[in-house]
């Protein structure tokens, strides 16, 4: 096995925060971290360079590499090789194995469409990060307080109202073609606030959130009313290969650029790891691509109109 490539940033994921959606970067030799904003309307260009390699663990500030710089396969959504997964749910909020974090957590209901409502928790420093993350197209927080306490209240609803904690992205995108109205995404969520904080078994030590508003994330992400109807996605990527468009929509780690091929969907996980490099501003992609299934209550005049558009 060939070592890997010196002296190379690679991409370590799209993450949001207060100033918007940004790719970020490990950083080469301990050098402090970068982002690179993902605005709509830019015009990204890059080079898939010649290895994608395991891009260690985070642990607070710090970046740990890993141990055997492991190659990933391109097919791999995330940057992280097995041993390093399992190393990092070692330490995660997320695997319950940090049950001591004391910083307050809030309860939310996150809308992803088709009616689905999820239910989870986030660090209250985040606000709604987490939830543009996650590609939620409206969300509610419910109450705030210690890190346990929030995970009962979160198992409470999963159990009495059979709110699911996870959506898995093919859902997240088929609701992203026809989503509901703004008002009817809103008036979901509130229904489901309500059953929610009315639910038995509620933690005392949580703090009502009720004053939090409903926020809906269609204009965070770009998302139009029609809904957007990408003609492909990138699939993995090889070393060479041109990615190149302008973004039209960012939706959690999904970002849709307009090229010459239509509307393309590049999911952010499939970059984390590679080596990459500039692409000229005139670069077209040249990345392969599938074509979107589209899901069986499109019609056939949508599936031609939505080929060799571009947004």
């Amino acid at each position: 096995m060939t070592g890997p490539a010196p002296h190379v940033w690679r991409p370590a994921g799209v993450r949001w925060s207060h100033d918007g959606p940004a790719l970020t970067w490990a950083a080469p030799g301990g050098a402090p971290p970068r982002v690179s904003p993902l605005r709509l309307g830019g015009t990204p260009s890059f080079r898939v360079g010649a290895d994608r390699r395991c891009l260690g663990v985070r642990r607070g500030r710090r970046r740990i590499p890993c141990p055997d710089a492991a190659e990933l396969p391109p097919s791999a959504h995330g940057g992280q090789c097995p041993a390093c997964q399992a190393l990092d749910r070692s330490s995660s909020v997320a695997a319950d194995t940090v049950p001591d974090d004391p910083q307050p957590y809030r309860v939310y209901l996150a809308y992803h469409g088709a009616e689905t409502i999820k239910v989870g928790i986030t660090a209250a420093r985040r606000g709604i990060d987490r939830l543009l993350e996650q590609g939620a197209l409206g969300s509610v927080f419910l109450a705030e307080g210690p890190l346990m306490a929030a995970r009962r209240a979160e198992s409470v609803l999963r159990t009495g109202l059979g709110l699911p904690e996870r959506v898995m992205s093919p859902a997240k995108r088929t609701a992203r073609r026809a989503p509901a109205p703004a008002d009817r995404r809103a008036e979901r969520l509130s229904e489901v606030r309500r059953a929610a904080l009315a639910s038995a078994g509620w933690p005392e030590s949580l703090s009502s959130a009720g004053e939090f508003p409903i926020v809906d994330h269609a204009p965070a992400y770009g998302l139009p009313d029609g809904g957007i109807h990408p003609s492909a996605e990138v699939a993995p990527l090889t070393p060479g290969a041109v990615v190149a468009g302008t973004i039209k929509h960012v939706i959690g780690s999904d970002v849709y650029l307009a090229t010459p091929h239509g509307l393309v969907l590049l999911d952010g996980r499939l970059l984390e790891g590679w080596a990459l490099g500039s692409a000229p501003a005139e670069a077209v992609i040249d990345a392969a691509l599938h074509p979107v299934a589209v899901p069986e209550e499109d019609t056939g005049e949508q599936l031609f109109m939505d080929w060799g558009t571009a947004g």
